[in-house]
């Protein structure tokens, strides 16, 4: 009986070290879960069920099918330490019922100094890190309140001289309970494939044994890594538009996120809209997530109509606890096709 006891005791310590893991660290391409929009980043990215721009396929898939018109965006996120990510993509209804998708997304580091043990301030050389996403997607709207979708992307890492590439695949729902009234949106995000780094990096000169003299002291080798897989996330959301006036409206989200590689936590956004002219944002990301590095972000929108076509800029600021703050600023232009 002791030992049983003991041996219960081990196992619940056990499952206690594995609930607090909570596994950051243990997957690449992270530059898939830096928000291009900047509208949906100032809402705490609460954008699950969002169906206002094309760049809502980034939440959720499935917003396309919601698209009332063709719509081709363009942001550009400044990040920490002289990062920059750049991202577009076209929207096309290809009919009623049909959204095609057209996504890149590129992350660059600028050159930086290559340092050594050695040489501490730098050997001469630079290098550089880059990111590369290119996605192609579809929703179709199966009902005037439901709709669905799909995004593949096909994803690339590069530093310096090695690089991995990998296949994603996005899919999500979009339900509206009444016309213009609660929706409820899921998606899973970047569920594919594992692949290990490759290039003329990891390929050295090798001493089999170096207690051995006379022998070949520099073999031609090749470093191995462990394969990696990319950050899924599965989140479910709802959101509710309060109207005040035809010309005041104050929408309302709320997220839940589960990732494979961090904590879950919860998002929370609020925006403001004035004649559909005007737009005030605000949000607070990853409420309850482990030692969470965000939190509260900002951001306004300006909308202008003519002649059926609808240009739109956004701006988004986003506080971090100890990197810095982030910006985004993204401009969009929406346009009707034959059959609307």
């Amino acid at each position: 009986m002791k030992r049983l006891r003991t041996i219960a005791m081990i196992g619940g310590l056990c499952v206690m070290t594995l609930v607090g893991q909570t596994k950051t660290g243990t997957t690449i391409g992270q530059f898939l879960l830096i928000e291009p929009s900047p509208r949906g980043a100032a809402l705490g990215g609460t954008g699950v069920t969002s169906t206002t721009e094309a760049f809502a396929a980034y939440y959720n898939p499935g917003n396309l099918g919601q698209l009332d018109r063709s719509d081709i965006q363009f942001a550009h996120n400044s990040w920490f330490g002289g990062v920059t990510l750049n991202y577009a993509n076209v929207a096309l209804r290809l009919t009623e019922s049909v959204t095609g998708l057209l996504t890149v997304t590129h992350l660059s580091s600028g050159e930086i100094d290559v340092r050594t043990v050695e040489q501490p301030l730098g050997t001469g050389e630079r290098f550089t890190v880059s990111d590369l996403a290119l996605g192609v997607g579809c929703a179709v709207r199966l009902k005037e309140e439901f709709s669905c979708g799909i995004m593949i992307n096909y994803i690339e890492e590069r530093i310096w001289h090695s690089k991995v590439s990998l296949i994603g695949i996005n899919v999500g729902t979009l339900y509206e309970l009444s016309p213009g009234g609660l929706r409820i949106g899921a998606s899973l995000s970047n569920f594919g494939s594992r692949n290990q780094f490759s290039g003329t990096d990891l390929k050295v000169r090798y001493d089999i044994d170096p207690q051995r003299y006379g022998d070949n002291s520099s073999v031609p080798a090749d470093l191995t890594t462990d394969e990696f897989g990319l950050p899924i996330l599965f989140v479910v959301g709802v959101s509710y538009p309060f109207l005040i006036s035809q010309s005041n409206i104050v929408r309302v989200a709320a997220e839940a996120r589960h990732p494979n590689d961090n904590s879950e936590s919860i998002s929370l956004g609020v925006e403001y809209e004035f004649q559909g002219l005007f737009a005030v944002r605000a949000g607070y990301q990853d409420l309850f997530q482990k030692d969470s590095e965000v939190g509260l972000t900002l951001g306004a929108g300006f909308m202008l109509e003519e002649l059926g076509y609808n240009v739109r800029f956004d701006y988004s600021w986003g506080s971090h606890q100890r990197l810095g703050d982030v910006q985004r600023i993204a401009v969009a232009f929406a346009f009707l096709t034959w059959f609307d």
